[in-house]
């Protein structure tokens, strides 16, 4: 048995990726997409039609709307392929305005509502900024459930639990990134891999605060960098994987341990943690690789859906 069938028996498997056509080999329950990760799949020819093809469809309408129709015909056609849910992103540009964010959120629902998509297979993306956690709070009330992304901070997660969140989606990868870059000449590879990777512990950390306290919020580590990264999380709820680290499990066969179990979790002696705004921000603040992350993530997504717009001016001109 291949480490990704191996994987499957702990974890729910979802493809990180806006190429539907990569899917099915894989077989993952779920898929999620970002602006990067759209802006890149329509820049290919075999998508270009799609992208044109979504933009004659909304003639007259304004960029926004165009920009929200093209992310739901890729969430809808991903749903073709996966049997779950498709996660379509927010613009981050809306990453500190609760309200609007609220709005485009809602749009987003109604429009795969409209071509027969029911909510439950739709997760809303929002950058885990304080103002997009409120605006997850205020959606996940409506039933429009939410993913939070950009996430990087145990407090970030403490507060996404408070609010009801469906999932979140903590990065690994970016926090390896940053203690790599941080520790220069002194970074120990070998010493710093598995379970000793600084993403790796930050989703563990996560993952057994809510087992311990009955936070239903599902905890899916995203941004791997390496097969390694992603087995120390075998257990974990889910993990959302490139097309090409899927394809280096499926073509790996050693042993797969599980590495995070709930009853587990549930006997650890962690006590609970809460946050209001005030100590959300302070503890953020705190944490100078998660405000790095945070603020470097949403402007490098903010960048590409620029992009993107800038695409679909040129195929309207």
């Amino acid at each position: 048995m291949n480490q990704l069938d191996q994987l499957r028996q702990y974890t729910v498997v979802v493809a990180d990726t806006g190429n539907f056509r990569q899917l099915a080999q894989f077989a993952p329950r779920d898929a999620t997409t970002n602006p990067s990760l759209i802006l890149k799949a329509v820049q290919q020819p075999a998508y270009a039609p799609l992208l044109r093809e979504a933009v004659q469809a909304q003639a007259g309408a304004g960029l926004e709307a165009i920009v929200d129709a093209v992310l739901v015909r890729f969430g809808m056609e991903i749903l073709k392929v996966v049997p779950g849910r498709v996660s379509t992103e927010v613009d981050a540009r809306l990453s500190f305005d609760t309200a609007t964010s609220v709005a485009r959120a809602r749009r987003l629902i109604a429009l795969y509502q409209a071509a027969g998509i029911g909510r439950e297979r739709v997760l809303i993306k929002l950058a885990a900024t304080w103002e997009g956690i409120a605006a997850a709070k205020l959606l996940e009330r409506e039933g429009i459930h939410c993913n939070l992304t950009l996430l990087f901070a145990f407090c970030q997660a403490v507060a996404c639990g408070d609010a009801g969140v469906t999932l979140i989606s903590p990065f690994v990868g970016r926090i390896y990134d940053w203690h790599k870059k941080a520790a220069g000449a002194a970074w120990d590879e070998a010493a710093r891999a598995g379970a000793a990777d600084p993403g790796v512990q930050s989703v563990a950390a996560i993952y057994r605060h809510y087992k311990r306290h009955g936070i239903a919020t599902e905890v899916m580590g995203a941004s791997f960098r390496n097969t390694g990264q992603i087995l120390a999380l075998a257990g974990c709820d889910l993990l959302t994987i490139s097309p090409e680290l899927l394809a280096a499990l499926q073509a790996a066969d050693a042993p797969v341990a599980r590495a995070l179990d709930p009853a587990t979790a549930r006997s650890l002696d962690l006590p609970a943690v809460h946050h209001d705004e005030r100590s959300f921000r302070w503890a953020l603040n705190e944490d100078a690789m998660a405000t790095e992350k945070l603020a470097e993530g949403i402007r490098a997504f903010a960048v590409d859906a620029a992009k993107l717009d800038q695409l679909i001016r040129e195929l309207q001109a």
